[in-house]
């Protein structure tokens, strides 16, 4: 054992000491010290082989602190979020290689609703794949997309089984996304906590946009509000989980992204709608009865729309009530513009769209001279379709978007009748934390998207494997006679 234990020191040290003479040998031959990227790998690939689902918790940990490439270096044709994509294209590589290599994977999971709405949204996006007007774009939109899905849903979906790790999950986000959170509001308050211009920028490396940063805000608060309120946890547990939920509070108001307030006033909606525990049926018929009286009424609404004068401004509520002006606000007007491209992208492809991730590429030439606005440009560097609906319509046809509106609605099926079968009271503070969250973006990606970037990608999916899981878990609990 002594022998033993010499042998292991040794090898140590001349490990050791070889290492530090490539340093000093790089640092003075190559000025440089690339050598010091071997043992982050070599410790990346370690966890990789042994231990896959801290290296998944390591990319949640710095998906708030990721930096695109294009900071990093200018000029170059490709853009990834840095360290996270990276990571993420390695972890899809070893999950397909553990399926070939162990022959099995959860079939409970496989089977279930969600699963199969996602791989109908994937099959649809690898048909439109083949046919798309860019297929690199579209190969590259189609792998992204896999490895958010493998690592944050599938891979997810197997950690949190039996209800475990879900907070750890949470937390690993909440706890740097606070960090990026007090860079930006001191950032802002160079410029006056107040200016709303400034809040455009504040968020960046980190986040490209105060929209993306406010539809992250509001993911993350319905949890927030759970662990600090529920009684599920210890009262000093709730007690401590206040202080990030003001946090984030405070951010989402000087976020000033107007989206992010209307998905979390949604959020509180459905809230209100399981604690009164009212039934489907009146809530379908007030939906059909809105949308009767929405088309019926159409003109006066735009008429009336039309006239709303508010622009956005710092003033909060002007700022809230600038959402309906399609007037003069360029923001909104914006929008329009990029919507009504979508749409006649669509009129052009309607079965097979234009290819996934291509409509950036595609949609200025349907720009029409009376819908450009003052900020409007023909590469999309100010954003995408402004929609997680209608991007998929253009970019895959009709069923596009209609596999994404399907896995929504499996989505939200799932999590209500599985916060009504558990009776768990903390398994029912997290599912609903994740419908809320999940409830946020929903109504966000109306007038933004972010599935392709981490920020959003990490949560969005996560969530969704957190709802599946305890749906599993809460069917497991059932007597075998019901």
């Amino acid at each position: 054992m002594f022998q033993s234990d010499r042998i292991k020191i040794t090898l140590f040290y001349l490990i050791s000491g070889l290492f530090v003479l490539l340093n000093i040998w790089f640092l003075v031959s190559k000025h440089s010290l690339a050598i010091n990227v071997l043992p982050v790998a070599l410790i990346v690939g370690l966890m990789a082989i042994f231990a896959l689902d801290k290296l998944i918790y390591l990319v949640v940990f710095f998906t708030p602190l990721s930096l695109p490439l294009s900071e990093l270096v200018k000029g170059l044709p490709i853009n990834m979020f840095l360290p996270t994509e990276p990571l993420l294209f390695g972890i899809l590589l070893v999950f397909i290689l553990k399926i070939v290599a162990d022959g099995y994977f959860d079939r409970k999971i496989l089977v279930h609703p969600v699963t199969i709405a996602i791989g109908a949204n994937l099959l649809w996006m690898l048909v439109t794949t083949f046919t798309s007007s860019m297929p690199v774009v579209s190969v590259k939109f189609l792998l992204s997309r896999l490895w958010f899905i493998a690592s944050f849903y599938l891979m997810a979906t197997m950690f949190f089984r039996e209800g475990k790790n879900i907070e750890k999950f949470v937390w690993l986000y909440v706890i740097p996304f606070m960090l990026v959170i007090f860079y930006a509001t001191y950032r802002h308050l160079g410029y006056g906590l107040w200016d709303k211009q400034a809040a455009h920028f504040v968020v960046d490396p980190f986040y490209n946009d105060h929209t993306a940063y406010g539809a992250a805000l509001a993911l993350y608060l319905p949890f927030l509000f759970g662990f600090s309120f529920s009684k599920a946890y210890s009262h000093r547990a709730r007690m401590l989980a206040r202080v990030p939920l003001a946090i984030l509070m405070m951010a989402l108001v000087l976020s000033y992204s107007r989206a992010a307030w209307v998905g979390m006033i949604a959020a509180f909606g459905v809230w209100v709608i399981i604690r009164l525990k009212i039934k489907f049926k009146p809530l379908f018929l007030t939906a059909v009865v809105s949308l009767a009286l929405l088309v019926t009424f159409q003109r006066p609404i735009v008429e009336y729309l039309e006239r709303n004068n508010k622009e956005s401004s710092a003033n909060l509520l002007d700022h809230f009530s600038s959402i309906s002006n399609i007037s003069s606000d360029a923001s909104n007007l914006e929008r329009l513009n990029r919507w009504s491209c979508a749409l006649r992208m669509f009129k052009d492809r309607p079965v097979f769209g234009y290819g996934p991730g291509t409509y950036m590429f595609q949609y200025g030439a349907y720009q029409l001279r009376k819908d450009r606005t003052i900020i409007s440009t023909n590469s999309a560097d100010g954003g995408n379709a402004h929609s997680e609906y209608l991007g998929p319509l253009s970019e895959s046809g009709v069923m596009g978007m209609l596999t994404v509106l399907i896995l929504i609605g499996v989505v939200v099926y799932t999590a209500i009748h599985a916060y009504t079968r558990t009776t768990d009271r903390r398994l029912k503070t997290l599912v609903l934390g994740a419908l809320l969250g999940l409830i946020t973006y929903y109504i966000h990606g109306t007038m933004n998207n972010f599935l392709d970037t981490d920020k959003a990608s990490v949560p969005f999916w996560g969530f969704t494997a957190i709802i599946v899981s305890i749906d599993l878990l809460s069917k497991k609990s059932l007597p075998e006679n019901s």
